[in-house]
């Protein structure tokens, strides 16, 4: 019979019977099913397919509520940045963004070439 080892935990009573556990058998390696891999499924086409546009400037807003103080952000890929707090800058803000965006010279020159392909 196997002596009792002492247990590894501190504080740990020995393990009752006097027996200790055998470690496991290990796995069969032979016969039965093997676990594959799955392959990815293959490539589905996009549901979005792009069409040439995408967002340039972006204008975010926030209203909560009556009784508090509105705030906006404005932003564009050619670097203009805005911000606003209170209402009267809010919408000073948003004449801006509306000017700039008949200004920002990544629309006039996307629609510059637009016009050109197309005619």
């Amino acid at each position: 019979m196997n002596a009792p080892r002492s247990s590894p935990l501190e504080g740990q009573p020995p393990a009752r019977g006097g027996k200790v556990a055998e470690p496991a058998p290990p796995p069969p390696t032979g016969g039965g099913r093997q676990v594959v891999a799955r392959r990815a499924p293959e490539e589905s086409p996009d549901p979005h397919p792009p069409t040439g546009r995408f967002p340039v400037a972006w204008l975010h807003i926030v209203a909560p509520g009556r009784g508090t103080t509105p705030t906006a952000t404005s932003w564009c890929e050619c670097g203009h940045r805005a911000r606003a707090v209170g209402r009267l800058r809010v919408l000073a803000l948003i004449d801006t963004h509306r000017a700039h965006r008949a200004l920002c010279p990544l629309r006039t020159t996307a629609t510059t070439n637009e016009r050109r392909s197309a005619a």
